[in-house]
């Protein structure tokens, strides 16, 4: 598959990942609509791509921004959820409200956006959807209060998408990246194994969307750990992340 000549939607493209990935399905030909909270980091990028872009600014917790950018965003051939809220933090130091923000924007925003775009790729057989997960929604983690919980969510809602949608003509894709050097990672104060530049991460992501493979965690040492860690028991488990 290419994305040459097709049009995509991404939310969350102002910077990091997103950016990243923005410009190289520029590079590849796609025409793309560019979202997330910042107009004007959003305008500044769509300028620097080699081809067509549009920016849409969006607030993916506010229903009536997500209903308003989808009125004007038009005919699309897939869409790439990017967009996360990020802050690590342990259950002894619990904030009630950026908990609730990490949740409301990673899993709840993501269904709200979802909402406005997959009932019709459904009804007219075709399209092509990109869930952004995360290797911390794979099992209970340390530090990761809100953002792990959230991200189980999305990979869920993917899992369940693909279960409905497979064979209808819309394809569902899920990715799982590991550490990626973003404004979001600059948070954490500990060892980042297998740290990612968000170049490296957004040129996995664009070979995955020309696959049939439905999911793609990586990198592919560091996701072994978390996958196998699904089936070593829970006493052992939490004594090693421990």
């Amino acid at each position: 598959m290419s994305v040459q000549g097709q049009r995509w939607w991404l939310v969350g493209a102002s910077e990091g990942l997103g950016r990243a990935l923005a410009r190289q399905m520029s590079a590849a030909g796609a025409e793309l609509v560019l979202s997330a909270r910042s107009e004007v980091r959003l305008e500044a990028l769509a300028r620097e791509l080699p081809g067509p872009a549009r920016a849409l600014p969006m607030d993916v917790a506010d229903m009536g921004s997500v209903r308003a950018a989808a009125s004007q965003v038009g005919e699309l051939d897939g869409l790439v959820w990017l967009a996360a809220s990020y802050w690590p933090m342990s259950a002894q130091d619990w904030d009630a409200d950026r908990v609730a923000q990490m949740c409301d924007v990673n899993l709840t925003g993501c269904a709200r956006v979802l909402g406005q775009v997959v009932p019709g790729f459904a009804a007219r057989g075709r399209g092509h959807v990109v869930l952004t997960g995360s290797l911390a929604g794979y099992r209970g983690l340390p530090g990761a209060i809100g953002y792990g919980a959230s991200k189980a969510g999305v990979m869920a809602l993917a899992e369940s998408m693909q279960a409905d949608l497979r064979g209808s003509g819309v394809k569902v894709q899920l990715v799982n990246p590991g550490f990626i050097r973003t404004r979001l990672t600059e948070l954490n104060d500990f060892d980042m194994p297998f740290l990612m530049e968000p170049e490296d991460a957004a040129a996995r992501i664009l070979r995955h969307m020309g696959t049939r493979r439905f999911a793609l965690s990586f990198p592919r040492r560091f996701a072994a750990l978390f996958r196998l860690g699904q089936f070593v028991p829970d006493g052992v488990w939490y004594r090693l992340m421990g």
